[in-house]
C-alpha cells in the first residue's frame, strides 16, 4: 500500500510538472504612456530578430496593448507542414500594460494546442522562440492558469464543448483561395462589424493566411466580455480569422477564450455566454463575400 501511494504521488508529481501556462512574466519598460512602452518592446523583440507584424490597443479595455510579431523559423516550420489550420500560430503575442508590467504569450502551450499533431516537426523553432523571448523580455513565473501539456492537441474547457476543429470554427467558402482573400482584405479595410486589421500572414503557396482582428464596437466587441472575466491577460488578443485553401475560419468561442483563460470560473463564463455567438456573427461579415461586394 505504501509503495502505491508513494507511486501515486509521483505520478501526480509528474502530471503536474507537465502543465503548461498560457503566459510568461518578464520584465518591466520604463514608465511611459502606452504607445511610447509598446514602442521599447518593439525594440527590444527586432533586436532579437523578430519581425513586427501590428499592435493592438483594445477599445474599452484601459492600460492594455500587444504587440504582434513573427519569427521567420516558426513560420518556415508552418509553411512546411503544408495547408492546414496551423497559420493560426503565425502572431506571436506580447502583452504591456500601463504599469509598465510586460508579458507574452507561452509559445510551448500555444503552439501545441494551435500546431496540434504537426507541432513535433515545429518543435525546435519553438523553443527558439521562447529563448530570444526569454533574452529579450526576461523570464518570469508562467501565469494564468495550467493545462496538462498532454491534452493541448486535443483541449477543450469541459465536456460538449468546442475544440480546435469543431464545425462550427468555418464561417464561409469561397471559389478560391484568392476569392477568400480579396473578401476578408476588402472586409476588413471597410471595418465592417467596427473592427480593424491587427496583422496579417499570408502564405499563397500554401493556400493560407491569418489575420489579426481588433473587434472594437462598445456594444459586442472585446471589451465588454474581458473586462468580465479579467482583463490582467494582455496577450491573449488579438482574435484570429484564418483562411485555409477556399475556406474562412475563426475558431469558436468557447474554445478560444478557454484556452486563452483556462482557470476562468463557470460562473464568469456564463456571464460572458453571449460573447461566443457575438464574436462568430461580427467575424462571419468578415468572412463573407457579400458583404465585400457592398
Amino acid at each position: 500500500m505504501k509503495q502505491y501511494l508513494v507511486g501515486l504521488a509521483l505520478l501526480c508529481a509528474s502530471q503536474l510538472s507537465l502543465a503548461l501556462a498560457p503566459y510568461m512574466h518578464a520584465g518591466k519598460v520604463a514608465a511611459a504612456d502606452l504607445p511610447a512602452q509598446l514602442a521599447q518592446v518593439e525594440k527590444k523583440l527586432q533586436a532579437e530578430g523578430f519581425t513586427l507584424l501590428g499592435r493592438h490597443m483594445p477599445k474599452g479595455i484601459a492600460g492594455q496593448a500587444s504587440v504582434v510579431v513573427a519569427d521567420p523559423a516558426l513560420l518556415m516550420a508552418i509553411r512546411s507542414a503544408g495547408p492546414g489550420r496551423s497559420i493560426i500560430g503565425a502572431g506571436i503575442r506580447v502583452g504591456v500594460s500601463g504599469d509598465g508590467s510586460v508579458s507574452y504569450m507561452n509559445p510551448d502551450y500555444w503552439c501545441r494546442a494551435y500546431l496540434r499533431g504537426q507541432f513535433s516537426g515545429a518543435e525546435a523553432a519553438v523553443k527558439s522562440v521562447q529563448q530570444r523571448l526569454v533574452k529579450a523580455l526576461g523570464e518570469g513565473d508562467g501565469f494564468g492558469g495550467d493545462v496538462p501539456q498532454a491534452a493541448l492537441a486535443d483541449y477543450r474547457y469541459m465536456f460538449g464543448m468546442e475544440r480546435f476543429d469543431s464545425a462550427n470554427t468555418e464561417l464561409a467558402s469561397h471559389a478560391s483561395f484568392e476569392d477568400a482573400l480579396k473578401a476578408v482584405q476588402a472586409n476588413l479595410g471597410k471595418g465592417l462589424g467596427d473592427t480593424q486589421r491587427v496583422y496579417e500572414v499570408v502564405m499563397p503557396e500554401q493556400k493560407m493566411a491569418v489575420f489579426g482582428v481588433a473587434m472594437n464596437s462598445s456594444s459586442d466587441g472585446e471589451g465588454w466580455w474581458v473586462n468580465k472575466i479579467g482583463a490582467d491577460f494582455p496577450a491573449a488578443l488579438p482574435y484570429e480569422l484564418f483562411i485555409v485553401d477556399n475556406k474562412v475560419y475563426a475558431l469558436y468561442a468557447r474554445y478560444r477564450i478557454a484556452l486563452a483563460w483556462p482557470a476562468l470560473s463557470m460562473g464568469k463564463f456564463m456571464g460572458i455566454i453571449n460573447a461566443p455567438e457575438a464574436i462568430r456573427s461580427t467575424m462571419s461579415r468578415l468572412a463573407s463575400a457579400s458583404s465585400a461586394g457592398n
